[in-house]
């Protein structure tokens, strides 16, 4: 979430709080010595007829996208704006292009994503973009609303985002069949940052965001991260529930993804997807360096459900096989 600037209410609070910027330039993760190294937040990586799409946080002008065949080697951004997917005036936004989301609906490629602090759905016939809207306008909200997630079940679809109202907190609301807007209605409420692990500032806004959900088993699976994106903190747990709408109930070995189990600071924001190979992978981001957390660096790591006797199945992920994503452009 968010983009380099400090975002003013969370930043208020944070040292109203008496937490110092300090304690979030600590750090046990390495430097990252590689200069092809990828820099994106908040990650996504779209899959598509062979070939993988990296879309993320990392510039005021809308979504450069990279493309890999392997997931090891990128290219230099591709998209058909001059690199970028999603170009500025084009779509909805003036600043703070942040937490994009691709997906295919009705055979064309959407991207929901945030700008202002608001969120957008643009469309597009390939996912290089150009991503555009017809009319350029916002979601209905009643608040600043960040981070969409679009899941689609049965045709239906719900809008997974996170509402800036006392805090960063996940809500879902479903959407209209053209995905033109959510449905008139209340959103309802899934997760707020309500445990040790999720504020470990103790912070007076609590932040739970970076919603990303998949079905398995019959049940639904809620990924967020949690603690703010400068905290070495941050960190990635999941909830389940039986229906999309919730109620939720969190994981108890929460986090599952975080600096105690990769030894990398401020782990978190990222989505799933599916390899060519049928491997779970979620790609993520960390901070820069043990004294910086900007520009955050784009990492992958591989994922699978596992049994737990009287439970349900446990996200389990393999620290072995973390990784930096490069482009490849320079020599190693």
């Amino acid at each position: 979430m968010g983009f380099e600037k400090m975002r003013g209410v969370l930043f208020f609070l944070f040292l109203a709080g008496g937490v110092s910027m300090a304690a979030f330039a600590q750090s046990a993760s390495p430097a990252i010595e590689k200069q092809d190294t990828l820099f994106l937040a908040d990650p996504t990586i779209f899959a598509d007829k062979g070939t993988y799409y990296l879309y993320g946080t990392g510039s005021n002008n809308g979504f450069q996208v990279y493309t890999s065949a392997d997931l090891k080697t990128w290219s230099a951004p591709a998209g058909k704006r001059n690199g970028f997917a999603l170009l500025k005036g084009e779509s909805y936004g003036t600043r703070g292009f942040w937490a994009p989301q691709i997906f295919k609906y009705r055979n064309l490629y959407y991207m929901a994503y945030t700008a202002d602090e608001h969120i957008a759905i643009a469309q597009s016939d390939s996912p290089l973009g150009p991503f555009t809207q017809k009319e350029i306008r916002p979601l209905s909200g009643p608040v600043k609303q960040i981070d969409p997630f679009i899941f689609i079940e049965n045709g239906k679809a719900y809008l997974y985002h996170v509402r800036l109202t006392n805090g960063n907190r996940i809500f879902v609301a479903p959407m209209k069949s053209d995905l033109s807007d959510v449905e008139a209605g209340e959103a309802v409420e899934c997760i707020s940052g309500t445990q040790p692990w999720e504020n470990t500032a103790n912070a007076g806004w609590p932040v739970t965001e970076g919603p990303t959900v998949i079905k398995h088993n019959k049940l639904y699976y809620l990924f967020y991260s949690a603690n703010d994106f400068r905290n070495i903190d941050y960190a990635m747990g999941y909830a389940t529930s039986a229906s999309p709408l919730g109620p939720w109930k969190k994981y108890r070995g929460n986090p599952v993804i975080s600096r105690n189990v990769l030894n990398v600071n401020g782990t978190g924001h990222g989505d799933f997807f599916t390899a060519n190979d049928g491997t779970l992978s979620y790609v993520f981001h960390v901070h820069r360096s043990q004294t910086k957390v900007s520009p955050r660096a784009t990492v992958l790591i591989k994922a699978k459900f596992t049994k737990e006797k009287g439970q349900p199945d446990k996200l389990t992920i393999d620290p072995s096989s973390f990784s930096y994503l490069r482009t490849g452009l320079l020599s190693n």
